[in-house]
Protein backbone atom coordinates (compact mmCIF):
# COMPACT_ATOMS: atom_id res chain seq x y z
CA UNK A 1 0.00 0.00 0.00
CA UNK A 2 1.25 3.48 -0.86
CA UNK A 3 1.40 5.85 2.09
CA UNK A 4 0.17 8.84 0.03
CA UNK A 5 -3.02 8.66 2.09
CA UNK A 6 -0.88 9.43 5.13
CA UNK A 7 0.73 12.57 3.65
CA UNK A 8 -0.80 14.85 6.31
CA UNK A 9 0.25 12.75 9.30
CA UNK A 10 3.33 10.67 8.45
CA UNK A 11 6.96 11.52 9.30
CA UNK A 12 8.85 13.31 6.56
CA UNK A 13 10.67 11.19 4.00
CA UNK A 14 14.35 11.51 3.20
CA UNK A 15 13.66 13.38 -0.03
CA UNK A 16 11.63 16.01 1.88
CA UNK A 17 14.32 16.86 4.42
CA UNK A 18 16.09 19.61 2.45
CA UNK A 19 12.89 21.52 1.66
CA UNK A 20 11.63 21.25 5.26
CA UNK A 21 14.93 22.55 6.62
CA UNK A 22 14.79 25.47 4.17
CA UNK A 23 11.27 26.26 5.38
CA UNK A 24 12.41 26.22 9.01
CA UNK A 25 15.34 28.52 8.32
CA UNK A 26 12.94 31.03 6.75
CA UNK A 27 10.44 30.82 9.61
CA UNK A 28 10.92 33.91 11.79
CA UNK A 29 8.79 32.49 14.59
CA UNK A 30 11.02 29.40 14.75
CA UNK A 31 14.19 31.49 14.69
CA UNK A 32 12.82 33.75 17.42
CA UNK A 33 12.01 30.71 19.56
CA UNK A 34 15.61 29.48 19.17
CA UNK A 35 16.98 32.94 20.00
CA UNK A 36 14.74 33.31 23.06
CA UNK A 37 15.83 29.88 24.33
CA UNK A 38 19.55 30.33 23.68
CA UNK A 39 19.93 34.05 24.43
CA UNK A 40 17.01 35.11 26.65
CA UNK A 41 18.49 38.49 27.64
CA UNK A 42 19.98 39.51 24.30
CA UNK A 43 16.79 38.46 22.52
CA UNK A 44 15.02 41.51 23.98
CA UNK A 45 17.75 43.91 22.90
CA UNK A 46 18.53 42.89 19.31
CA UNK A 47 16.04 40.23 18.19
CA UNK A 48 16.38 40.90 14.46
CA UNK A 49 20.17 40.68 14.44
CA UNK A 50 20.14 37.52 16.52
CA UNK A 51 17.56 35.88 14.24
CA UNK A 52 19.75 36.60 11.21
CA UNK A 53 22.88 35.25 12.92
CA UNK A 54 21.00 32.19 14.16
CA UNK A 55 19.70 31.46 10.67
CA UNK A 56 23.24 31.62 9.24
CA UNK A 57 24.67 29.36 11.97
CA UNK A 58 21.88 26.82 11.59
CA UNK A 59 22.18 26.89 7.79
CA UNK A 60 25.85 25.92 8.04
CA UNK A 61 25.09 23.25 10.60
CA UNK A 62 22.41 21.54 8.51
CA UNK A 63 24.03 22.06 5.10
CA UNK A 64 25.10 18.40 4.92
CA UNK A 65 21.75 16.95 6.05
CA UNK A 66 20.17 14.96 3.23
CA UNK A 67 17.97 12.44 5.06
CA UNK A 68 16.16 11.79 8.33
CA UNK A 69 19.06 9.82 9.80
CA UNK A 70 21.36 12.82 9.26
CA UNK A 71 18.92 14.97 11.24
CA UNK A 72 18.47 12.43 14.04
CA UNK A 73 22.14 11.54 14.37
CA UNK A 74 23.01 15.24 14.63
CA UNK A 75 21.01 15.28 17.85
CA UNK A 76 23.08 12.52 19.46
CA UNK A 77 25.77 14.79 20.91
CA UNK A 78 23.10 17.17 22.21
CA UNK A 79 21.26 14.21 23.77
CA UNK A 80 24.51 13.07 25.41
CA UNK A 81 24.94 16.54 26.94
CA UNK A 82 21.32 16.58 28.09
CA UNK A 83 21.77 13.23 29.84
CA UNK A 84 24.99 14.44 31.48
CA UNK A 85 23.49 17.77 32.56
CA UNK A 86 19.98 16.75 33.69
CA UNK A 87 20.19 13.12 34.86
CA UNK A 88 22.20 11.05 37.30
CA UNK A 89 22.43 8.33 34.67
CA UNK A 90 20.29 6.62 32.04
CA UNK A 91 19.95 2.83 32.10
CA UNK A 92 17.86 0.31 30.20
CA UNK A 93 17.17 -3.39 29.99
CA UNK A 94 15.27 -5.79 27.74
CA UNK A 95 16.35 -4.26 24.43
CA UNK A 96 18.93 -7.02 23.96
CA UNK A 97 16.06 -9.52 23.66
CA UNK A 98 14.57 -7.71 20.64
CA UNK A 99 15.30 -8.71 17.05
CA UNK A 100 17.02 -5.78 15.26
CA UNK A 101 15.46 -6.94 12.00
CA UNK A 102 11.88 -6.79 13.29
CA UNK A 103 9.56 -3.82 13.72
CA UNK A 104 7.72 -3.52 17.03
CA UNK A 105 4.84 -1.49 18.43
CA UNK A 106 6.24 -0.13 21.69
CA UNK A 107 3.31 0.59 24.02
CA UNK A 108 4.65 2.75 26.83
CA UNK A 109 3.62 4.39 30.06
CA UNK A 110 3.66 8.16 29.63
CA UNK A 111 5.26 10.63 32.02
CA UNK A 112 7.01 13.19 29.80
CA UNK A 113 5.82 14.59 26.45
CA UNK A 114 9.16 14.41 24.63
CA UNK A 115 11.55 12.45 26.81
CA UNK A 116 9.69 9.13 27.10
CA UNK A 117 10.09 8.32 23.41
CA UNK A 118 13.41 10.17 23.30
CA UNK A 119 15.03 7.97 25.93
CA UNK A 120 13.67 4.80 24.32
CA UNK A 121 15.03 5.83 20.92
CA UNK A 122 18.40 6.70 22.45
CA UNK A 123 18.58 3.22 23.99
CA UNK A 124 17.45 1.55 20.75
CA UNK A 125 20.12 3.41 18.78
CA UNK A 126 22.80 2.51 21.36
CA UNK A 127 21.86 -1.17 21.02
CA UNK A 128 22.04 -1.15 17.23
CA UNK A 129 18.32 -0.90 16.46
CA UNK A 130 16.60 1.60 14.20
CA UNK A 131 14.83 4.35 16.11
CA UNK A 132 11.05 4.18 16.26
CA UNK A 133 8.40 6.43 14.83
CA UNK A 134 6.60 8.45 17.50
CA UNK A 135 2.86 8.99 17.89
CA UNK A 136 2.05 12.58 18.93
CA UNK A 137 -1.30 14.29 19.39
CA UNK A 138 -2.13 17.24 17.16
CA UNK A 139 -2.72 19.26 20.34
CA UNK A 140 1.08 19.61 20.53
CA UNK A 141 1.35 21.06 17.04
CA UNK A 142 0.03 24.59 17.45
CA UNK A 143 2.93 26.07 15.47
CA UNK A 144 3.96 25.10 11.91
CA UNK A 145 7.62 24.93 12.93
CA UNK A 146 6.76 22.54 15.77
CA UNK A 147 5.04 20.26 13.28
CA UNK A 148 8.07 20.37 10.97
CA UNK A 149 10.52 19.59 13.79
CA UNK A 150 8.44 16.72 15.11
CA UNK A 151 7.88 15.14 11.71
CA UNK A 152 11.61 15.47 10.89
CA UNK A 153 12.22 13.47 14.06
CA UNK A 154 10.06 10.53 12.89
CA UNK A 155 6.88 11.70 14.61
CA UNK A 156 3.46 11.13 13.09
CA UNK A 157 0.29 12.97 13.96
CA UNK A 158 -2.70 11.50 15.80
CA UNK A 159 -5.73 13.71 15.16
CA UNK A 160 -7.10 13.93 18.67
CA UNK A 161 -8.87 17.22 18.02
CA UNK A 162 -11.29 15.66 15.51
CA UNK A 163 -14.89 16.73 16.23
CA UNK A 164 -17.97 14.59 15.88
CA UNK A 165 -18.33 10.82 15.89
CA UNK A 166 -17.81 10.36 12.14
CA UNK A 167 -14.69 12.56 12.02
CA UNK A 168 -13.21 10.89 15.10
CA UNK A 169 -13.85 7.43 13.66
CA UNK A 170 -12.13 8.44 10.41
CA UNK A 171 -9.14 9.88 12.30
CA UNK A 172 -8.63 6.82 14.49
CA UNK A 173 -9.11 4.47 11.56
CA UNK A 174 -6.39 6.36 9.70
CA UNK A 175 -4.10 6.09 12.73
CA UNK A 176 -4.81 2.36 12.91
CA UNK A 177 -3.99 1.91 9.22
CA UNK A 178 -0.78 3.87 9.64
CA UNK A 179 0.32 1.71 12.59
CA UNK A 180 -0.15 -1.45 10.56
CA UNK A 181 1.47 0.12 7.51
CA UNK A 182 4.52 1.17 9.56
CA UNK A 183 5.03 -2.20 11.23
CA UNK A 184 4.50 -4.02 7.94
CA UNK A 185 7.02 -1.73 6.26
CA UNK A 186 9.69 -2.40 8.91
CA UNK A 187 9.31 0.77 11.02
CA UNK A 188 8.87 0.40 14.78
CA UNK A 189 6.43 2.74 16.50
CA UNK A 190 6.25 4.26 20.00
CA UNK A 191 2.78 5.05 21.36
CA UNK A 192 1.53 5.87 24.85
CA UNK A 193 -0.75 3.39 26.60
CA UNK A 194 -3.46 6.08 26.79
CA UNK A 195 -4.00 9.66 25.68
CA UNK A 196 -2.15 12.11 27.89
CA UNK A 197 0.43 11.66 30.62
CA UNK A 198 -0.30 9.71 33.82
CA UNK A 199 -0.23 12.84 35.95
CA UNK A 200 -1.20 10.96 39.11
CA UNK A 201 1.48 8.31 38.51
CA UNK A 202 -1.04 5.55 37.80
CA UNK A 203 0.07 3.72 34.65
CA UNK A 204 -3.09 2.21 33.13
CA UNK A 205 -3.77 1.22 29.53
CA UNK A 206 -6.95 2.54 27.96
CA UNK A 207 -8.73 -0.40 26.26
CA UNK A 208 -9.98 2.12 23.67
CA UNK A 209 -6.36 2.46 22.55
CA UNK A 210 -6.19 -1.29 21.94
CA UNK A 211 -9.50 -1.21 20.06
CA UNK A 212 -7.99 1.49 17.84
CA UNK A 213 -5.16 -0.90 16.91
CA UNK A 214 -7.80 -3.27 15.47
CA UNK A 215 -10.09 -0.62 14.01
CA UNK A 216 -8.73 -0.57 10.45
CA UNK A 217 -8.83 -4.39 10.25
CA UNK A 218 -12.30 -4.98 11.67
CA UNK A 219 -13.78 -5.70 8.21
CA UNK A 220 -10.86 -7.83 7.04
CA UNK A 221 -12.29 -11.11 8.32
CA UNK A 222 -9.22 -11.62 10.53
CA UNK A 223 -9.84 -12.14 14.22
CA UNK A 224 -8.75 -9.71 16.92
CA UNK A 225 -5.91 -11.82 18.34
CA UNK A 226 -4.37 -12.43 14.90
CA UNK A 227 -4.34 -8.71 14.07
CA UNK A 228 -2.85 -7.76 17.44
CA UNK A 229 -0.15 -10.44 17.13
CA UNK A 230 0.97 -8.94 13.79
CA UNK A 231 1.83 -5.67 15.55
CA UNK A 232 4.54 -7.35 17.71
CA UNK A 233 3.57 -5.34 20.78
CA UNK A 234 6.32 -4.73 23.35
CA UNK A 235 5.46 -3.07 26.70
CA UNK A 236 7.76 -0.24 27.80
CA UNK A 237 8.08 1.16 31.33
CA UNK A 238 10.01 4.38 31.83
CA UNK A 239 10.87 5.52 35.35
CA UNK A 240 12.18 8.91 36.50
CA UNK A 241 13.68 9.43 39.93
CA UNK A 242 12.55 13.05 39.65
CA UNK A 243 9.88 14.35 37.28
CA UNK A 244 10.77 17.86 36.05
CA UNK A 245 7.07 18.59 35.52
CA UNK A 246 5.86 17.27 38.88
CA UNK A 247 4.93 20.72 40.22
CA UNK A 248 2.89 21.53 37.11
CA UNK A 249 1.10 18.21 37.38
CA UNK A 250 0.44 18.75 41.11
CA UNK A 251 -1.14 22.12 40.34
CA UNK A 252 -3.41 20.59 37.69
CA UNK A 253 -4.45 17.75 40.00
CA UNK A 254 -5.25 20.20 42.81
CA UNK A 255 -7.32 22.46 40.55
CA UNK A 256 -9.25 19.45 39.21
CA UNK A 257 -9.90 18.18 42.73
CA UNK A 258 -11.16 21.60 43.82
CA UNK A 259 -13.17 22.68 40.76
CA UNK A 260 -13.80 19.46 38.81
CA UNK A 261 -11.94 20.62 35.70
CA UNK A 262 -8.71 22.20 34.48
CA UNK A 263 -8.32 24.61 31.57
CA UNK A 264 -4.82 24.36 30.11
CA UNK A 265 -3.13 27.70 29.24
CA UNK A 266 -2.27 28.00 25.53
CA UNK A 267 1.49 27.64 26.02
CA UNK A 268 1.46 24.95 28.72
CA UNK A 269 2.36 22.02 26.44
CA UNK A 270 5.41 23.85 25.05
CA UNK A 271 6.41 24.83 28.59
CA UNK A 272 6.06 21.19 29.66
CA UNK A 273 8.24 20.03 26.75
CA UNK A 274 11.01 22.52 27.56
CA UNK A 275 10.82 21.79 31.31
CA UNK A 276 10.91 18.04 30.66
CA UNK A 277 14.02 18.39 28.51
CA UNK A 278 15.97 20.86 30.66
CA UNK A 279 14.82 19.92 34.19
CA UNK A 280 16.62 17.66 36.68
CA UNK A 281 15.50 14.04 36.39
CA UNK A 282 17.73 12.09 38.77
CA UNK A 283 18.17 8.56 37.50
CA UNK A 284 16.14 7.38 34.50
CA UNK A 285 15.43 3.77 33.55
CA UNK A 286 13.83 2.29 30.42
CA UNK A 287 12.52 -1.28 30.56
CA UNK A 288 11.36 -3.25 27.53
CA UNK A 289 9.24 -6.25 28.43
CA UNK A 290 8.55 -9.41 26.42
CA UNK A 291 6.73 -9.30 23.10
CA UNK A 292 3.04 -10.15 23.25
CA UNK A 293 3.12 -13.43 21.32
CA UNK A 294 -0.23 -15.01 22.26
CA UNK A 295 -2.66 -12.09 22.62
CA UNK A 296 -5.92 -12.33 24.55
CA UNK A 297 -9.02 -12.24 22.38
CA UNK A 298 -10.27 -8.79 23.41
CA UNK A 299 -9.04 -5.28 24.13
CA UNK A 300 -9.60 -5.52 27.89
CA UNK A 301 -7.40 -8.59 28.07
CA UNK A 302 -4.58 -6.93 26.12
CA UNK A 303 -4.85 -3.81 28.28
CA UNK A 304 -4.66 -5.88 31.47
CA UNK A 305 -1.58 -7.72 30.15
CA UNK A 306 0.11 -4.41 29.31
CA UNK A 307 -0.71 -2.97 32.75
CA UNK A 308 0.84 -6.00 34.44
CA UNK A 309 3.99 -5.91 32.32
CA UNK A 310 4.49 -2.14 32.52
CA UNK A 311 3.98 -2.05 36.29
CA UNK A 312 6.26 -5.09 36.65
CA UNK A 313 8.98 -3.31 34.65
CA UNK A 314 8.68 0.05 36.40
CA UNK A 315 11.82 0.75 38.45
CA UNK A 316 11.10 2.23 41.87
CA UNK A 317 13.55 4.86 43.11
CA UNK A 318 14.01 6.21 46.67
CA UNK A 319 11.81 9.21 45.80
CA UNK A 320 8.90 6.83 45.27
CA UNK A 321 9.38 5.13 48.63
CA UNK A 322 9.84 8.46 50.43
CA UNK A 323 6.59 9.80 48.98
CA UNK A 324 4.79 6.62 50.04
CA UNK A 325 6.11 7.01 53.61
CA UNK A 326 5.13 10.70 53.79
CA UNK A 327 1.59 9.78 52.79
CA UNK A 328 1.48 7.35 55.72
CA UNK A 329 2.26 4.09 53.96
CA UNK A 330 4.25 1.18 55.37
CA UNK A 331 6.93 -0.62 53.36
CA UNK A 332 8.25 -4.19 53.38
CA UNK A 333 11.83 -4.28 54.66
CA UNK A 334 13.01 -6.18 51.58
CA UNK A 335 11.69 -3.47 49.27
CA UNK A 336 13.42 -0.75 51.29
CA UNK A 337 16.69 -2.70 51.11
CA UNK A 338 16.35 -3.28 47.36
CA UNK A 339 15.59 0.36 46.50
CA UNK A 340 17.67 2.12 49.15
CA UNK A 341 17.03 5.28 51.17
CA UNK A 342 16.63 8.85 49.96
CA UNK A 343 19.60 10.66 51.50
CA UNK A 344 21.88 13.66 51.16
CA UNK A 345 21.58 15.82 48.06
CA UNK A 346 18.73 13.71 46.69
CA UNK A 347 16.67 14.34 49.84
CA UNK A 348 17.43 18.06 49.64
CA UNK A 349 16.27 18.22 46.01
CA UNK A 350 13.06 16.37 46.83
CA UNK A 351 12.34 18.58 49.86
CA UNK A 352 13.01 21.70 47.79
CA UNK A 353 10.43 20.63 45.21
CA UNK A 354 7.82 20.21 47.91
CA UNK A 355 8.73 23.46 49.68
CA UNK A 356 8.33 25.43 46.44
CA UNK A 357 4.66 24.44 46.19
CA UNK A 358 1.65 25.91 47.98
CA UNK A 359 0.82 23.61 50.88
CA UNK A 360 -2.50 22.60 49.29
CA UNK A 361 -0.64 21.13 46.29
CA UNK A 362 2.09 19.17 48.10
CA UNK A 363 0.16 15.97 48.62
CA UNK A 364 -0.63 15.90 44.91
CA UNK A 365 3.09 15.92 44.18
CA UNK A 366 3.64 13.10 46.66
CA UNK A 367 0.78 11.18 45.04
CA UNK A 368 2.60 11.08 41.69
CA UNK A 369 5.60 9.36 43.25
CA UNK A 370 3.65 7.18 45.69
CA UNK A 371 1.19 5.63 43.23
CA UNK A 372 3.77 3.32 41.57
CA UNK A 373 4.57 1.96 45.05
CA UNK A 374 0.88 1.21 45.59
CA UNK A 375 0.79 -0.59 42.24
CA UNK A 376 3.92 -2.55 43.12
CA UNK A 377 2.59 -3.61 46.53
CA UNK A 378 -0.75 -4.63 45.03
CA UNK A 379 1.11 -7.12 42.81
CA UNK A 380 3.16 -8.72 45.61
Amino acid sequence: MSDDEFAEIRPYRDEEVRSVLARLLADEEFLQAVVAYRFPRLARIAPGLLRALTARILARRVSSFNNVDDFQFSLESWFDRMIADTTDGLSWNGINTLNPGRAYLFVSNHRDIAMDSGFLNYALHAEGHRTSRIAIGDNLLKKPYATDLMRLNKSFVVKRSAKGVREQLAAYTQTSRFLHHSIGDGHSVWIAQREGRAKDGDDRTDPAMIKMFYLSERKSGRDFAEVIADLHIVPVAISYELDPCDAMKAHELQVKAETGSYVKPPDEDIHSIVTGITGAKGRVHVHCGPELRDPPGDANGVAAWLDDEIQRGFRLFPTHLEAWRRRGGALPAELERAVGPLTGAAMERFDARLAALPEVERDFLLLQYATPVANHLSRT
